[in-house]
């Protein structure tokens, strides 16, 4: 893989020379605020990413309809920085500033999942945590079943219909992205193109989106921190997801699919899951 950097050559040397998490260096925000960082993934795919503060990484997988920019308008973001860790928000492919194929098999076969382990092992990063939100759920998922550098995950906004292969609401939204006229998804849609987005390759990401079987989750050793709005009910029942995983936890604040990520609830309680004022071996978080 090649890495791309807009980085003076003093902090690219900075950043390589460290083999391990536990060493990687605070990277001053005054040269990384407005530079992209990029690296080359498995299939040539160009991926974009941006990494601040320091201390334990933890990486943002973020939703439908969004990139790692969307994580910014959140108080997670700056809470997370502020609490100690390293955090690494990446575009995934299909969003933002990465690459976006046009051929559906460039989102098969976990390659979302693939990009991120391959950013891992570019940044040479041994333990990470993993904080989803909506799709980024499913993503999270995937890494938690095939990378086994994950010390702990967040999976928001989501509930259990995701572990089912023909999930209907999928296949109803790769429809409607393909332009097929399906009334209820009309706003979706018309974000899409308001917005700008590639609506072809936002569409394959629906047709090749993952998902992981009951059967798998049930193998996860690490601990899972579901949380979900009091009012959302988008993506199936969180207590069914909950009962999936053997070390998972569940949390609940105000708000629905939308709007609850962008509470200080949500931030709250996610920083206490990862800095281990919560554990999933504790029992239930309310």
């Amino acid at each position: 893989m090649k890495r791309f950097f807009l980085l003076p050559l003093t902090i690219l040397a900075f950043l390589v020379s460290f083999p391990g998490w536990t060493r990687i260096p605070t990277i001053p925000s005054n040269c990384i605020s407005d530079t992209p960082l990029y690296y080359i993934s498995f299939d040539s795919t160009k991926i974009h990413y941006e990494i601040r503060g320091s201390g334990r990484p933890v990486l943002l997988v973020h939703g439908f309809i969004g990139d790692g920019e969307s994580w910014k308008k959140l108080p997670l973001y700056d809470s997370l920085i502020t609490a100690g860790f390293m955090v690494i928000t990446i575009d995934l492919r299909g969003n933002g500033r990465s690459g976006k194929p046009h051929n559906p098999e460039a989102y098969a076969h976990d390659a979302e999942a693939k990009d991120i382990m391959g950013l891992m092992d570019e940044l040479k990063i041994s333990q990470y945590s993993v904080v989803g939100y909506s799709r980024g759920s499913i993503i999270t998922a995937r890494l938690l079943v095939l990378d086994k550098r994950i010390t702990k995950a967040v999976m928001g906004g989501m509930g259990a219909d995701f572990t089912n292969p023909e999930w209907p609401r999928r296949i109803m939204f790769y429809h409607a992205l393909m332009g097929e006229p399906i009334k209820e998804l009309e706003p979706m849609v018309k974000r899409v193109q308001a917005l700008g987005l590639d609506q072809l390759a936002l569409a394959y990401l629906q047709k090749e989106q993952p998902a992981t079987s009951k059967e798998e989750l049930a193998k996860v050793t690490q601990p899972v921190l579901i949380i979900c709005g009091d009012q959302d009910t988008d993506n199936g029942s969180s207590k069914e997801l909950v009962k999936l995983l053997p070390h998972a936890v569940q949390a609940s604040v105000p708000g629905d699919h939308g709007g609850a990520s962008r509470t200080l609830e949500f931030s709250g309680k996610v920083i206490s899951f990862l800095t281990g004022q919560l554990t999933a071996l504790t029992g239930k978080m309310q």
